[in-house]
């Protein structure tokens, strides 16, 4: 044993190695993994955390102690059951230390539940969130349609299951079947089943691929720990959600799994699945007989009572011959004195009319004629008379309204002696303030514009070329005056 010397008359030296953090760190790893190397621990699960890189990492702890453990992503990948806190677990894997933080830590290879008991319990804790949630409301659930035209299987396309289920549609009524293959075991189970139901319901019904009108997620049998993927939530949730109507066929008779309260309808087996999924085709053949003969002999019964009903009271009517009797007697009779009426009616008109064609002679038609001539010649006259009158009255009329246009125009105004200030684009300023805040203006006159700058000076260039063009009026005498290229629009009628 090295000894070191801290007397008070000592220099606190001795012969001690001196170790580095890492030499000790080394040391301890080499202890542990060498003293316990590979064992098995038992323990509840206390926080779990899986970050981004697939790693897990979570406690293993009893009443006394916690002990860190981890799985790399490979080893998660594989496992069966994925630990949740509060499980009670055994883990089996390699103690090791880690130095980075100066502790130790299992890496955990495998997990399995501390008997079926804990599994069981952990299973009835999640049965009754998701029920609380209402995901296994009998209410939410579908009624299966009675002749599905596609069918799709979510299931393992290897297995025995999916032959079993086609074998017996085919023997019921074969129907069209679209498969979508998953993993039924496993850590990828759960995933890849949730994913399938998603799948399907996610298919346009008149897409390349048909969309089932029912849905068989199967199985066959297994232990729990095999069954679990259809226990995972993500599992149940899909099945929740999908719009198709889901039988669920997972395990035999006895085993049940969390997807079966959330399906619309639970068989319990794969081969049950495809019974309920479609009837039999020779059953359905002998009922629709059946059916038939029903109606026909129906169909039968109701015109022989009907007939025995209409004959019943064709016996309360009369004859036909002596109903009808009467009216052909009178209709006879009618008959026999419609030809002399007829032959007196002609008589009678054409006495009438003999005393007005004596009266009707071509010269009194002739006068008549002449007469109305004259009379239309007359009436065509007096219109053309009219019609110049009222011509020329409009006229007069437009003259009038011209002239008055020409006074109360603002051109007449401007030879008065007003002008109109025009600021930027020719609009009209109308107050001094407006002039004011105007850098330059122009004022039009009765001959022309004039450009002015806001000092009062005119301006050194005139705004409008034409109006420079424009020559000044020799005198006042009023003229007759001429539309030029730039004068300003008139002002419009008052009328």
């Amino acid at each position: 044993m090295d000894l070191i010397d801290d007397s008070p008359g000592g220099d606190g030296h001795s012969n001690a190695h001196d170790y580095t953090v890492s030499e000790i760190s080394g040391a301890v790893k080499r202890v542990i993994e060498g003293e316990f190397g590979r064992v098995r621990v038992r323990g509840e699960v206390g926080r779990v955390s899986r970050p981004s890189s697939g790693h897990m990492y979570f406690d293993l702890k009893d009443a006394n102690a916690v002990i860190s453990a981890v799985s790399w992503k490979g080893q998660v990948a594989r496992m069966q059951i994925r630990p949740e806190e509060g499980m009670e677990v055994i883990a089996t894997g390699k103690l090791t230390t880690f130095p980075g933080q100066s502790r130790y830590q299992l890496i955990v290879d495998t997990i399995e539940p501390a008997g079926a008991g804990a599994l069981m319990a952990m299973l009835e804790a999640r049965r009754k969130q998701l029920a609380a949630e209402g995901l296994f409301d009998p209410a939410r659930k579908r009624a299966l349609p009675y002749l599905p035209e596609v069918i799709g299987v979510v299931t393992s396309p290897s297995g025995a299951v999916i032959r079993d289920i086609l074998h017996r549609l085919r023997d019921r009524f074969p129907r069209r079947v679209i498969i979508w293959p998953v993993a039924v075991q496993g850590q990828a189970c759960a995933p890849e089943v949730a994913a399938a139901i998603r799948g399907f319901n996610a298919l346009a019904p008149d897409g390349a691929i048909p969309r089932p009108d029912l849905l068989i997620v199967a199985r066959g049998g297994g232990s729990l720990e095999d069954l679990w993927g259809f226990n995972e939530e993500v599992v149940v949730r899909a099945a929740a959600e999908s719009q198709i109507p889901l039988i669920s066929a997972v395990g035999h008779e006895t085993d049940t799994t969390l997807i079966d309260y959330a399906a619309d309808r639970r068989a319990p087996t794969p081969t049950a699945a495809a019974e309920i999924a479609v009837p039999v085709r020779a059953e359905l053949a002998a009922r629709l007989n059946e059916m038939e003969a029903r109606s026909r002999r129906a169909l039968l019964h109701r015109l022989e009572v009907r007939r025995q009903r209409l004959a019943d009271l064709a016996r309360g009517l009369g004859r036909p011959e002596t109903l009808l009797r009467p009216k052909r007697q009178r209709f006879d009779l009618t008959a026999d004195r419609l030809l002399p009426a007829l032959d007196r009616l002609v008589v009678k008109k054409r006495a009438a009319f003999a005393p007005l064609a004596a009266r009707v002679s071509p010269r009194l038609l002739q006068s008549y004629m002449r007469h109305e001539g004259q009379k239309l010649a007359g009436l065509a006259e007096r219109l053309e008379q009219a019609q110049k009158t009222r011509l020329a009255n409009a006229h007069e009329r437009l003259a009038r309204l011209e002239r008055l246009r020409q006074t109360l125009g603002y051109t007449e105004t401007l030879r008065r002696g007003y002008a109109v200030v025009r600021g930027p684009g020719d609009s009209i300023l109308k107050t001094k303030e407006a002039a004011a805040r105007a850098v330059t203006f122009e004022v039009e006159f009765a001959d022309g514009r004039l450009g002015v700058s806001a000092g009062g000076a005119p301006a050194a260039k005139p705004a409008d070329p034409a109006a420079r063009q424009e020559p000044a009026p020799k005198s006042r005498a009023p003229k007759k005056h001429t539309k030029k290229k730039n004068t300003p629009p008139e002002q419009g009628s008052l009328f």
